[in-house]
């Protein structure tokens, strides 16, 4: 019994190590995460296949593992540039990237985990910065901000290629302008629409104008025409006409003979 502790305690500093062994052999990978193995004794890092997926696995104790996020991610940044005329702009401006997968293992070789601040966010500073100077105040103001948007996407997906990182949208979320010239613009703006509206008005009463006028030409030609087509004979037709029917009526009525040679007859009465 008194030698049981002097056998037991290699054991237990055995079974100690053995844990420790196994601690330092396995890496769990979560969810939407990779893993880039590094090779203490056989190279560093693996950079010729796909990198470690999601979920357990086994390591030799002295190689390790980084992970990094394999999802998208968004990457918020709120710059100052310049606008075409010099005007300084605050672009507030949202980019959505991830690393690319199967060249995750060079991303860490040649970038490090710290690719973001090295890589990504440089390379949104100097695309947005470059397009935002192709345009004026008014245009950053107004119009352009989709044209903008996909300009600085293109402009950063052109600077990162083949740097292992996928740019996949970038969002323009604000423009700000210096409030006097805010205050230009939108005065500007308000003109233009005012002077807009009246050009409307104007341009609806002219064609208002017109149509009566056309209107009123077309009755006056109807007119015309009627009143050339009503001879004498014609009237006195009518007139003999409208005499014959109502005479054919079974209502008393008393008919009267006009006293000259072209008096139309007048028919009084009748029930």
């Amino acid at each position: 019994m008194e030698r049981l502790p002097k056998v037991a305690l290699p054991a237990v500093f055995i079974g100690i190590v053995i844990i420790i062994l196994i601690f330092k052999s396995t890496v769990t990978i979560g969810s939407g995460e990779a893993g880039v193995l590094y090779k203490t004794f056989d190279g560093g890092v693996v950079d010729d296949g796909p990198p470690l997926s999601e979920g357990f696995h086994f390591i030799a104790p002295w190689n390790s593992v980084f992970i990094y996020e394999a999802r998208q991610q968004s990457l918020d940044e709120k710059m100052q540039v310049l606008s075409s005329n010099g005007l300084e702009i605050k672009l507030d401006a949202s980019t959505w990237f991830q690393p690319k997968y199967e060249d995750l293992g060079k991303l860490h070789k040649e970038k490090g985990e710290q690719y973001i601040e090295r890589l990504l966010k440089p390379a949104v500073r100097s695309a947005a910065r470059a397009v935002v100077g192709r345009y004026s105040p008014e245009q950053l103001y107004s119009s352009k901000r989709e044209a903008i948007q996909n300009e600085i996407l293109e402009e950063t997906q052109i600077l990162l290629k083949e740097q292992y990182v996928q740019v996949n949208e970038v969002l323009v979320r604000d423009v700000s302008l210096p409030t006097t010239i805010k205050d230009a613009i939108e005065r500007k703006l308000r003109q233009e629409q005012e002077s807009l509206e009246y050009e409307f008005r104007l341009t609806k009463a002219t064609k208002e104008a017109e149509r009566q006028r056309i209107d009123a030409e077309g009755k006056a030609r109807a007119n015309t025409i009627l009143s050339e087509s009503l001879t004498e004979k014609v009237l006195k037709e009518k007139g003999i006409q409208a005499t014959v029917e109502l005479a054919k009526s079974n209502n008393a009525k008393t008919v009267i003979i006009g006293n000259s040679d072209n008096g139309m007859p007048i028919i009084l009465g009748g029930n």
